[in-house]
């Protein structure tokens, strides 16, 4: 192909993050090369976001949230960057016929690594949607999710699942099918208003002040199946049944199957390796469960990172209050039905 022309403006790019209602961990191979994955997620109005400028000396690279800085040229590349790096050479390799072109890139995320959230998958998203609108070249949603996939699991050799990658370039609700050779099908759920607003009111976030290492979890929930664990794989199956249940509940407005789903898939999440949970995030959660939560989960793959909790509008203040007084950060839930987006000026 001919080389892409590059902007001479800045751009920027935004992807946003997301908390998974059901499903996560179908999506990780092998399982979902043997048996299928389904996963429910949604993303929010937390978002990763990318800047990327011409560069002043060469090819440069910031993480801003991190304050953390690297270049091409180091040999001593700053571990954290891996993805900013990664991300910049598969655009040159499939975009600009591997010519390396002067760029300064600069992120920040809403959210810490290890959040739960879809943060590192989010960002790589964010930066390829940035650079190749940079180049002035288009990409399809899936498109930007398999690319972003390679960056993330090949290129860099990270364990996880492949919903965040899709969640990030579709953005809003969706419904997932994952299958053997990374075949994909998104299915958007149009909710009604009234169904949206009901989980906004319903919905909090409280980070548990746990970054956890998602890789060694998935890794723990693979080998499972790999050697073929019943209980590990009973737990999958379970998992993914709920995810077709809650899809269910939240497009009828069966709120009260939605919250039986949300308590039995995280009962099924923790069976699926002893790592999903540990004794800070139970006890977090038992609190949340006396002080008026009707039931909750950790978003993403677990033992750490953000609790989602369903709780009654009447009784969301106290249970906030109580979160509070512990020192736990608490925040509400915004959906948004967009997703990645770049723009210049």
């Amino acid at each position: 192909m001919s080389n892409p022309t590059v902007s001479e403006n800045k751009v920027i790019a935004r992807a946003p993050l997301r908390i998974g209602l059901a499903g996560g961990g179908t999506d990780v191979s092998p399982y979902c090369d043997v048996y299928g994955g389904c996963v429910l997620n949604a993303t929010i109005d937390r978002y990763a976001y990318v800047t990327i400028e011409p560069g002043i000396s060469g090819i440069e690279f910031r993480a801003a949230d991190l304050d953390k800085s690297d270049n091409i040229d180091n040999g001593s590349e700053e571990a954290e960057l891996v993805l900013h790096r990664a991300a910049y050479k598969y655009v040159v390799d499939q975009y600009n016929g591997g010519k390396e072109f002067p760029v300064r890139i600069t992120s920040f995320c809403d959210a810490p690594v290890g959040s739960g959230l879809g943060t590192s998958s989010t960002l790589v998203v964010t930066m390829i949607k940035g650079l190749l609108a940079y180049l002035r070249v288009e990409i399809t949603p899936e498109e930007l999710s398999i690319a972003a996939f390679h960056v993330e699991r090949v290129m860099c050799g990270l364990r996880g699942g492949r919903q965040d990658q899709y969640s990030a370039s579709f953005g809003g609700f969706n419904f997932m099918d994952f299958h053997e050779g990374h075949r994909a099908l998104v299915t958007p759920l149009r909710l009604p208003r009234r169904h949206v607003l009901h989980l906004e009111s319903h919905l909090i976030l409280c980070f548990t002040g746990l970054s956890r290492d998602s890789g060694n979890i998935i890794s723990k929930q693979s080998a499972g199946v790999e050697v073929n664990n019943s209980k590990s794989i009973d737990s999958l199956h379970k998992i993914k049944r709920e995810a077709t249940l809650m899809k269910e509940a939240l497009l009828r407005g069966h709120f009260q199957d939605l919250v039986g789903s949300l308590r039995d898939g995280w009962t099924a999440k923790k069976n699926s390796a002893a790592e999903v949970s540990n004794n800070l995030t139970d006890e977090i959660y038992d609190f949340a469960i006396q002080n008026g939560a009707a039931a909750g989960k950790l978003s993403g793959a677990g033992g750490g990172g953000f609790f989602l909790f369903y709780v009654e509008t009447s009784r969301r203040a106290d249970l906030v209050r109580a979160l509070q007084k512990r020192n736990l950060h608490v925040g509400n839930v915004h959906f948004t039905e967009y997703g990645a987006e770049a723009w210049k000026y």
